[in-house]
């Protein structure tokens, strides 16, 4: 399986775009542990459907594609916490980017089992 030719991780690669483009906007003087904690998140959810994508077993891709969903889960929690502090609407994000990966992630997992 080749990770560059999964939608869901071409998708969350567009993310993870978005995420580094939105902490350029972040406040300078607070949140540069938010800011750094976002960007690693952000580039987890990718790396690790990469990582699996390149292992051997499907036993294996399922357990990468689980922790790409923690990064995901994580990554959602963050945003939520700069939209709180009013730092960003992050709204969009959430709604349009984080369910659709959430829903693709499902999906592919979904797949594998059956094969």
């Amino acid at each position: 399986m080749i990770h560059k030719d999964l939608h869901v991780w071409q998708r969350s690669m567009d993310l993870a775009t978005k995420i580094y483009q939105l902490v350029e906007d972040l406040p300078k003087n607070n949140g540069f542990v938010l800011k750094q904690q976002l960007q690693k998140t952000a580039l987890s959810v990718p790396s690790n459907i990469a990582e699996g994508a390149g292992r051997t077993t499907q036993k294996e891709l399922l357990r990468f594609l689980d922790i790409a969903n923690g990064s995901l889960t994580e990554l959602e929690t963050q945003l939520i916490l700069v939209n709180n502090l009013k730092y960003s609407d992050t709204s969009k994000l959430i709604d349009e980017d984080i369910t659709v990966i959430r829903k693709m992630l499902y999906k592919l997992k979904r797949s594998i089992r059956k094969e």
